[in-house]
Parts: C-alpha cells; structure tokens; sequence
C-alpha cells in the first residue's frame, strides 16, 4: 500500500492527462478533414486504447479513506451495497478490515425480512474486523433469534469490553433474568454492575434501570434518594438527546405543559411529565427493532410455546424460558423484561391501559412474586422483587 504523502506514487496522472489531451487534438483534426455527411466511425488508435483511468491511478489508501468516511455515514445498508457493486475494485477494498470496523450503526441495521445467509457472514465478517456494533447487533441476533446463547453473549461481551453501552445493559437484563439459564442463574450483583458501567457511559435505559434498582434495593442496597437522582439524570439526559437530534426546531408548547392527569396517547412518550416536560418516544436500537420484526414477521409474536415478548414495543427481548419475565401486579396482562421498559411503556401506553383485575392464579405457580406494580417506581418490595 502507498502511502498517503504521495512522495512514492508515480505521474501516471499527468500521463493520463497528456493522452487525453492528445487524443482529443486527433480526434479534432480529423473531424476538420472529413466532408459534412460522411462522417465515419473512426479506429482507435492503439495510444487511445492503452489510455488509464483516473480512478485506476487513485492510490488504495485514498480510496480506502473515501470508503472509512461512507460506511461510517451511511445512513442505510444500501447505501454501501450500492457502491461494492459499482466495479470489481470497490468491491474488493470496501471489504477491508479498516472499512468494515468504521461502519455505522445504521448501516448495520438489517431488516428481519432481508435476513439471510449472505447477511449473517456480512456482519460476521464486520464483527471480526472489531467492529463494536456488528458484535453487540450480530450477538443480540444470536443470542434471543437464532437461539445460539453461547456465541450470543461472547459477542455481546466482545462489544461490552470496548465499553459498548448497549451491549453492557443487554448483558445486565440478561443476569437480572437469567436468560438462556434458569431461575437459579440470576446473578443480581453482576446485573448491577454492569448496568452501573452502562448508566456511567449515558445509556439512558441503564440510568433509569439502576435508578429503579436503588428505590427498589434490588441487587444493591437501598437508597431512595440516589435512585431518585438517576431516574433524574435518565429523563433529563433523554430530553438532552430529543434536543441534540433536532438542534434548531422548536420546542413545541406540549412538551412543557404540566398536566399530571394527563395521560399519553398518540407518537409521544411523557417520560418528563413528573416535572411539566413531554418529549417523543425514543428509537429504537436497530437490534431491538430487528428482534421486534423477527418474531412478530415469523412466529406471530410468539417466540416459542408458552413464552412471551417483553410488551414494550421498543424492546423485542423475547423469554428464553416459561415465566421469565415480570408481569404487570395490577391487571396482569403486560410483562417486561426489565425495570426499564417497564418505566417507558407505562408512561407510552399501559398508564391509560392499565385497569385492577382480579388476583390470577398461576397454573404452576412458577410465576408468583414476579410482578412489577406499577410503572410510576412504587414496587412493593415484599412482592415484586422476590426471587420467582
């Protein structure tokens, strides 16, 4: 490979240029002899034939450069695909490792209808380039839909260990629940840990997490006032985001309403209504949205006989075992997979759902203490942090 400087590469562009140049001169003194009417196709002269290509004299380093800056703006996967398909070198340079580890999250971001073999090796190959979103994205695909918990969760936490948020709660729902395990593989301290790692690095579904987890003592000891403060910091932190995603828009009079009768509806999500702010409902992780389509494209929203998705619609974490996930304790019909998505869709949709229902009885009773009350942080401990 040559290097950027340029002090080794060769004129072949001036050589390109002066060909160009002189054929152009050729072609126009004879077209100056030939009679109006009789215009013949004209040879190509040997010179002309062996002229190179600008793009031919590009060195590999500035075409790899060119290539680093659009996967890491694509905004879609087409808009990559598009260009390895252009001509036989772009193909092969747009596959080199230092490509595929700059790409972006969206360009990562495979729809579940489109899933394919093809696909699977195109993530893995960015996976094993160190890209850290390919790892948590490929390792979410593996772990909850492809049902192969081992290399699942080693991707997963490939992605947590170059401090990938995401990737760092995913692993924390994972020990609050024991996923891919049984009961007795829930590891609540490690839960907290990396939630508390994730919450560090902004993740705001791990603020609001590890803030339940201290009003609740759950994992940890109790503090109420510090769990108060995080679920502070997660709305705040989420306003912040709204506004940095839409720097010169106007904020709109309805976010700063303070109503607390109101109750949500339509697109927006009131995770600020404690304190008069309403922001839109936040997008999801393209690995969420990809789990989200997956089961609800091929299973029908079933993951598997008896098992249940996680009811907020942002989520698409699926039970990998009966009675994993907690349940609503007042009507009974929803269930998480954690505190987090709990908090959201209450305030998106189940706080105007939500109505008493009489006390259900479980068949086998594995379900009993797995409740959440409701979604405001009021948990009965006695009850719904009880090992299940």
């Amino acid at each position: 490979m040559r290097t950027r400087r340029g002090l080794c590469y060769p004129k072949v562009m001036n050589r390109c240029v002066d060909d160009n140049i002189g054929m152009v001169k050729r072609r126009k003194v004879e077209l100056a002899g030939e009679k109006p009417g009789c215009r013949k196709k004209l040879k190509t002269s040997p010179e002309v034939a062996g002229e190179c290509d600008f793009f031919d004299a590009l060195p590999d380093d500035l075409v790899l450069s060119i290539l680093c800056k659009l996967s890491s703006t694509a905004a879609c996967p087409a808009d990559f695909i598009n260009v390895l398909i252009t001509c036989k070198r772009l193909n092969g340079l747009g596959l080199h490792s230092l490509v595929l580890s700059r790409a972006s999250q969206k360009m990562l971001a495979v729809k579940a209808q489109n899933w394919s073999e093809s696909s699977h090796r195109f993530l893995k190959l960015c996976a094993d380039s160190g890209n850290v979103e390919a790892c948590y994205t490929l390792g979410m695909i593996r772990f909850y839909c492809l049902q192969n918990r081992g290399s699942g969760a080693s991707l997963m936490a490939k992605a947590a260990i170059s401090s990938h948020a995401s990737a760092l709660y995913s692993l924390a729902v994972i020990q609050f629940n024991g996923s891919g395990g049984t009961k007795n593989d829930k590891d609540l301290r490690a839960g907290v840990a990396l939630c508390a790692r994730a919450a560090f690095l902004g993740h705001v579904d791990a603020l609001r997490e590890l803030g339940h987890c201290l009003q609740d003592g759950y994992g940890v000891k109790q503090n109420i006032a510090e769990g108060r403060r995080f679920l502070v910091q997660a709305n705040a932190r989420e306003l912040a985001i709204v506004l940095a995603a839409n720097p010169s828009a106007v904020v709109p009079r309805s976010w700063l309403t303070c109503n607390p009768h109101r109750h949500a509806a339509g697109g927006g999500c009131p995770l600020l209504s404690d304190f008069g702010c309403n922001v839109p409902a936040p997008e999801a992780h393209p690995a969420n949205q990809f789990l989200s389509e997956w089961f609800s494209g091929r299973n029908g929203d079933i993951p598997g006989p008896g098992l249940r998705l996680c009811s907020h619609s942002g989520c698409g974490r699926p039970e990998t075992r009966r009675h994993e996930f907690r349940r609503c304790s007042v009507c009974g019909a929803v269930n998480y997979c954690s505190r987090a998505c709990q908090a959201l869709d209450w305030k998106l949709r189940h706080k105007a759902e939500c109505t008493p229902a009489e006390r259900w009885a479980d068949e086998d009773g594995e379900n009993e203490g797995n409740d959440i009350l409701n979604g405001e942080g009021n948990v009965n401990d006695e009850e719904a942090m009880e090992e299940s």
